[in-house]
């Protein structure tokens, strides 16, 4: 068996139908805040829907990294030693 014949095999193994797609597509909808709030949230496109989730994503990541830095100056506030330094040092680490 050449390789492009696996390789196209091994492709459309892996290929999601249509409708899973739709189904995707229906629970990124359900879960984007900034599309479920939408009234009409069944007509935004599915290309709209994974720009708003890649946005989503992104300010997901821009908090979660401001968090962290709050929780490290504030860690650099207080006693290390201290109960509170544990925690905080926990959150950071994850």
């Amino acid at each position: 068996m050449s390789s492009s014949r696996r390789s196209s095999q091994a492709s459309s193994s892996s290929r999601i139908s249509d409708d899973q797609i739709t189904d995707l597509i229906s629970k990124l909808r359900q879960s984007i805040p900034e599309i479920r709030q939408n009234r009409r949230s069944n007509t935004v496109s599915a290309s709209k829907v994974l720009q708003e989730t890649c946005n989503y994503i992104r300010n997901l990541n821009k908090e979660a990294d401001d968090l962290s830095d709050r929780l490290t100056q504030l860690l650099e506030s207080i006693d290390p030693n201290s109960p509170q330094a544990a925690v905080i040092r926990s959150l950071i680490n994850g």
